[in-house]
């Protein structure tokens, strides 16, 4: 099964109808200093590469792949996540946006690698005003890290301008497991996660330096400075 939904995901991508050929194919290449996700290193505190291939259409729909290395330390050889993800972007009104969709999460390296796979649906509201864009996101997994466990995030955001080309971006998520027998946090069901970050844009790279924390006492979700740099090119 998990096979049968990878390559159905692929062909989403690269095998789109001709009337739905409308749109842009693009690129990412990001180097970070931490992979972490929701303020939880994926790569035992270690650097990572990253790539994305994004196609969007002019209709708001939208399809991509996205790939990093990871290590789950403790003997695991999974060394690689490749997600594939399809949604639509609406403009409900000239202040708000929502982005609906859902993901597939894959992971690689050895055979108990296949253990990990989920799938994730997901809605993220904007709102946009003069004093920057707010929003409100919401992730839903079923089946999260293949544990059969129901697991949720939400997010609330914002971001606003220092001065042209200097962003300032604070967050705030909470990731809760529906069924702590099957998947917790430590002895918790639920973590918190904090962030603040700057954004700005250089000679067409993206640079974001980063302080997140959480409440979730370990060495892989504990106060760090995170620094990436990325470049996006069109094709």
């Amino acid at each position: 099964m998990n096979t049968k939904i990878k390559t159905l995901a692929l062909l989403s991508l690269f095998a789109l109808p001709a009337t739905a050929m409308a749109g842009d194919l693009s690129t990412t290449i990001n180097a970070t200093s931490d992979y972490t996700f929701n303020g939880v290193s994926q790569t035992d505190n270690d650097p990572a590469l990253q790539a994305s291939l994004d196609y969007a259409m002019d209709d708001g729909w939208y399809v991509g792949a996205w790939a990093s290395n990871v290590d789950f330390g403790s003997g695991e050889d999974t060394w690689l996540e490749l997600d594939f993800y399809a949604g639509k972007y609406f403009e409900l009104t000239d202040r708000v946006s929502l982005d609906a969709g859902i993901a597939y999460y894959t992971y690689h390296g050895d055979d108990a690698s296949d253990d990990y796979y989920y799938p994730e649906i997901y809605t993220k509201f904007g709102y946009t005003s003069s004093l920057g864009q707010s929003e409100l996101n919401f992730w839903y997994s079923w089946d999260y890290f293949g544990l059969d466990a129901g697991h949720y995030i939400a997010m609330v955001a914002h971001t606003f301008t220092i001065t042209e080309g200097h962003d300032i971006r604070v967050s705030f998520d909470r990731s809760t497991s529906l069924d702590k027998d099957k998947f917790s946090w430590g002895e918790d069901k639920s973590y918190n996660h904090y962030r603040a970050e700057y954004m700005t844009s250089w000679e067409g790279f993206d640079f974001n330096v980063a302080v997140e924390d959480t409440d979730w006492d370990t060495d892989l979700s504990d106060t760090r400075a995170v620094l990436s740099v990325s470049r996006t090119f069109n094709l």
